[in-house]
């Protein structure tokens, strides 16, 4: 009798575990959403390295990808060069800060809108002994004729991306002359390099603040020494591709990522990027 008792007993445990993992299984199964993958998948954005290397593009598009069974191949440089990689036919859209470009790209019909959607703003870095004495300019323009005036070193980028033509615009008839004007190094690389070099050289340099606030803890010797000034606004844009002109574009891919990158959810997810780890969001959504 003992021994059957013991039997039931054990049964009964066994069964009141299975009812309760199954109950935990559906639980979680009901909290998954399965999405369909879509026809098309994959979403090739060509964009420029600040929003890529600043950290925001691996922050938000997760959710992007997770609530619509795409993904998206983001492949960063320059604004010229991204730009040119959709010429090519080589992106769905386009997510870059250079208005006459892009205005450019969608005139000669490579692009349909121009879609401006947020911003942040350049920054003048540069040795924190300031010593053309910058730090009180009016703007940038002012703080890079007193930086000319003193001759103190410059890093440009150099490299026809959206800040080099940026600061370019900020120089405007007074572009110092590479060959001639020694002080003037312009480097040819990317907003990292030049950053590193201006930390190694003791120099001024023109970035956008999230690329320069997410690499700040290598690069000790520079510190932000003039910011926000109208003159260094940084609006970034996103481009659809023209399927009437290039081949192979993912039209339906790229409108997803565009309503979601104009969506309440997308705004959210930017206007927190950077308070917790710098203490300020490092991009603005533009308001309608």
């Amino acid at each position: 009798m003992k021994k059957l008792l013991a039997i039931l007993m054990a049964l009964s445990v066994l069964f009141s575990f299975a009812a309760c993992n199954s109950g935990g299984e559906e639980t979680t199964a009901a909290e998954e959403t399965t999405v369909a993958t879509p026809e098309n998948p994959t979403i090739r954005m060509s964009t420029t390295t600040s929003v890529n290397d600043s950290g925001l593009l691996p922050f938000i598009f997760p959710v992007f990808e997770q609530k619509t069974g795409y993904k998206v191949e983001v492949q960063s440089a320059g604004t010229g060069a991204a730009i040119q990689k959709a010429k090519d036919g080589n992106a769905d859209l386009i997510l870059v800060h250079s208005k006459a470009s892009e205005e450019e790209f969608v005139n000669e019909g490579y692009g349909v809108e121009r879609i401006p959607f947020m911003f942040n703003y350049f920054v003048v870095v540069g040795p924190k002994d300031d010593p053309a004495e910058i730090k009180d300019s009016e703007n940038a323009a002012a703080a890079f004729s007193k930086i000319a005036a003193a001759e103190s070193k410059f890093v440009s980028r150099g490299d026809d991306s959206g800040t080099h033509k940026a600061e370019l615009k900020i120089w405007g008839e007074n572009t110092p002359d590479g060959e001639t004007d020694t002080w003037y190094i312009s480097a040819g690389q990317g907003m990292g390099a030049c950053l590193t070099m201006a930390n190694e050289q003791g120099a001024y340099c023109l970035t956008d603040k999230a690329t320069f606030l997410s690499n700040k803890d290598s690069l000790p010797e520079l510190d932000i020494i003039l910011e926000e000034s109208e003159d260094m606004k940084n609006t970034y844009s996103v481009i659809e591709c023209n399927p009437e002109k290039l081949d192979g574009i993912n039209t339906d891919g790229a409108k997803a990522l565009i309503d979601w990158l104009l969506s309440e959810e997308a705004d959210s997810l930017i206007a927190k990027y950077g308070e917790e780890e710098y203490g300020q969001a490092l991009f603005t959504v533009i308001a309608e």
